[in-house]
């Protein structure tokens, strides 16, 4: 039996946002809403009090979806009922559904191999802590990935931003000088390859062109849009 998409957008939000026990989010966003063609879902910050938090939900769960790019109706009756000075964001979600094929001419260098990680550990991209990173290249947090080098510089990266028993997030990075070659989608492809058995989401903001760009290159299928209200 197939899983709905809606269904996919709450494991994703609890995959992003790492719910607490009553299934609320850390901060700072006060409601995320994911809006599926198939019906709503949303968590609610932890601090805002319980009977509200009942309401928002309530709202969520009987409202109707927008198109894709299209806040939906119920999100700004959301935003007054908070009474904050709320930012409203978003951006859609892909389901990445191994194997992901991409062709593209550059060796792709994965975690699973001890050698690729020797190779990228003293190559540390500007940007990322030494300390994040030697942990990244040794498996630790972050891991698995897929790089590409070039240059003797880590110039592409796909690691796994978040990662739960439920399922994995991809996180996405590639030198600017470097963009535009195929790079991202060819870790995304190879980063896929590394976790089977649970769901895999690549999610990105409205305005990120280049990484929609990256999901319609490898086929990734829509699962909807994640709106946020962020203090």
């Amino acid at each position: 039996m197939s899983v709905r998409d809606v269904d996919l957008l709450r494991i994703e939000t609890g995959v992003i946002w790492r719910l607490d026990d009553r299934g609320r989010l850390p901060g700072p966003e006060e409601l995320v809403v994911g809006v599926a063609a198939d019906g709503l879902t949303a968590a609610v910050g932890a601090s805002v009090p319980g009977p509200l938090a009942a309401r928002l939900l309530d709202l969520v769960a009987g409202a109707a979806p927008s198109p894709p790019g299209t806040p939906p109706a119920v999100l700004a009756r959301c935003r007054e009922l908070l009474e904050a000075d709320l930012t409203v964001s978003g951006g859609p979600s892909y389901l990445v559904r191994p194997p992901v094929r991409f062709d593209a001419p550059v060796e792709v260098l994965r975690s699973d191999d001890p050698a690729h990680a020797r190779r990228v550990r003293p190559l540390r991209p500007v940007g990322w802590e030494p300390e994040e990173w030697e942990v990244l290249a040794d498996g630790g947090p972050g891991a698995p990935w897929a790089m590409v080098v070039k240059d003797d510089q880590v110039v592409a990266v796909c690691h796994s931003a978040r990662l739960t028993s439920a399922g994995a997030e991809a996180g996405t990075w590639t030198a600017p000088a470097f963009r535009g070659r195929g790079y991202a989608a060819a870790t995304t492809a190879a980063w896929a390859g590394l976790l089977p058995g649970i769901p895999l989401f690549y999610s990105t903001s409205a305005d990120n062109r280049s990484s929609q760009r990256v999901a319609a290159r490898l086929g990734l299928r829509p699962l909807g849009w994640l709106w946020h209200l962020t203090r």
